[in-house]
C-alpha cells in the first residue's frame, strides 16, 4: 500500500521535471490522508493542484468515508463502482521524491523507499469532486497501487504505481483507452529502487522537516 510519502525536493529539481512548481511550495517530509496535497490532473496539465489525499466518490454521505480509501488497487479499480468513473475521466500525477513502508517485525521500523536515479517521481492516482452539504466543494485523491516488487517484498505486499518515465506519465494524463492504462500499472523494477530504515517519528503526520530523511542504524531485518 501507500500511507505516507514525501514531496521535498528542491524547486529547481521540481521545475526541471516538471517544467512548474506548485504554488507556495514547501517541502513535505511527512505527507499524510486527509492532507491538502500536490497533484497534476488530467484536467490541468500546465499546473499543480491541491487535492485532499482519501478519495471521496461523488454520491458519498460525508467526507469520513475517505480515510477508508486512500488506495485503489489496480486489479480492481475499473470494476469498483467507488472508481470507475474516476479511473476513465479523472487521472492524476502524485510528485513525490520517496515514499514510506514498515517492516512486518516487532519493532514495525519506518523505510523510506526511493528511487536510484532521480530526486522526484509521480505516482499514480485518480480524482473525485465531492459536494458537501452546505454546497462546499472539496476534491479528493487516491493513489492506485499494484502487487510489490522483490524490495518491497520483504516490507509488503503492496506498492505504489510509480511511473519511471515522462511517456508514461503523458499516457496516465491522456489516454482513453483502459488496456493501455493498466499496462502502466506493473511494479516497477526492484533493482531501479533504493531504501533504509529512518526514525518512527515519521509514524506521526505531526512530525515534518528534513530529520525524517535521515538514516537511522540498526540491527538487520531480513
Amino acid at each position: 500500500m501507500c500511507g505516507r510519502f514525501s514531496f521535498a525536493p528542491g524547486k529547481n529539481i521540481i521545475e526541471e521535471y516538471f517544467g512548474f512548481v506548485p504554488e507556495n511550495y514547501q517541502a513535505r517530509y511527512n505527507c499524510a490522508p486527509s492532507q491538502p496535497l500536490a497533484v497534476i490532473s488530467n484536467q490541468d496539465t500546465g499546473g499543480f493542484s491541491y487535492f485532499k489525499w482519501g478519495f471521496v466518490p461523488f454520491w458519498a454521505k460525508d467526507l469520513s468515508v475517505g480515510s477508508k480509501m486512500i488506495n485503489a488497487r489496480t486489479e480492481t479499480v475499473s470494476s469498483k463502482p467507488a472508481f470507475r468513473q474516476a479511473l476513465q475521466t479523472r487521472r492524476c500525477l502524485v510528485p513525490a521524491d520517496s515514499f514510506y513502508e514498515w517492516s512486518h517485525d516487532a519493532e514495525k521500523t519506518p523505510f523510506r523507499i526511493m528511487l536510484q536515479d532521480r530526486p522526484v517521481f509521480s505516482m499514480a492516482g485518480i480524482w473525485s469532486v465531492w459536494t458537501g452539504p452546505q454546497n462546499e466543494i472539496i476534491t479528493t485523491f487516491a493513489i492506485l497501487t499494484t502487487g510489490s516488487n522483490t524490495l518491497i517484498q520483504k516490507l509488503h505486499h503492496r506498492m505504489p504505481v510509480i511511473f519511471d518515465s515522462k511517456e508514461a506519465e503523458k499516457i496516465w494524463l491522456t489516454s482513453n483507452l483502459e488496456g493501455e492504462l493498466q499496462k502502466l500499472c506493473l511494479p516497477i523494477a526492484a533493482e531501479k529502487m533504493d531504501m533504509y530504515p529512518v526514525s518512527k517519528k515519521v509514524n506521526s503526520p505531526k512530525n515534518d522537516g528534513p530529520g525524517l530523511h535521515q538514516q537511522v542504524n540498526q540491527t538487520e531485518l531480513f
